[in-house]
């Protein structure tokens, strides 16, 4: 995955780039003003834009917009430690795919990214802070009260079989819930569902 961190905090920049190198998934490639950032979407081609709102250049919409229309192909996502929620609401409205607070775990930031790459738009937390987990796609709905009850019970250790005892449904149903959980977060498999919905705080 080829990404971009337009921060002008650079020693955040190298950290995040560090952390995602041990994956070997990621090729990074770090800028410190808007008209850097300008200069290598006319030139090279990313995946995603992890782009900082008080970096050198930046004046707030119109700004994401710039970038936007230079994005091409690439999803641009919002990297900063606050956030206005209107304004949040405002870039995404305009196609930013959401929203990657400076105080998210770093090993967190890799499941995030993948849901990101995969089309999702991403926003871990409101911007006053309270934790909520949302995802939505073009096509693509949140997980249903029964599909994140049966997600919870299975990341607690049960079988299919004793989840459709717990909830009185068939252990077909069940397999049919999970399919579509797997779905929804781009997981391999029920473990790796467990995993994503933890470290996105869905469960």
């Amino acid at each position: 995955m080829k990404l971009i961190i337009a921060d002008d905090h650079l020693l955040l920049g190298q950290a995040v780039e560090a952390a995602l190198a041990k994956t070997g998934d990621y090729e990074v490639t770090l800028v410190e003003a808007l008209q850097g950032l300008l200069a290598k979407l006319s030139t090279a081609a990313f995946d995603i834009i992890m782009l900082d709102l008080k970096m050198p250049g930046m004046a707030g919409l119109a700004s994401v917009k710039a970038v936007l229309d230079a994005a091409g192909g690439a999803s641009v996502v919002l990297f900063t430690g606050s956030l206005d929620s209107r304004f949040l609401s405002d870039c995404v409205s305009l196609g930013v795919r959401g929203y990657i607070p400076k105080t998210m775990p770093l090993r967190s930031l890799d499941s995030a990214l993948h849901l990101i790459q995969s089309g999702q738009t991403f926003i871990p937390v409101k911007p006053d802070g309270e934790p909520k987990a949302a995802m939505a796609s073009k096509g693509q709905e949140d997980l249903t009260k029964r599909e994140l009850h049966i997600l919870r019970l299975a990341a607690d250790g049960m079988t299919n079989k004793e989840i459709a005892r717990d909830i009185s449904i068939t252990e077909v149903t069940v397999k049919m819930h999970m399919r579509n959980i797997c779905r929804k977060l781009g997981a391999r498999n029920r473990a790796h569902a467990a995993i994503i919905s933890r470290e996105l705080m869905l469960i």
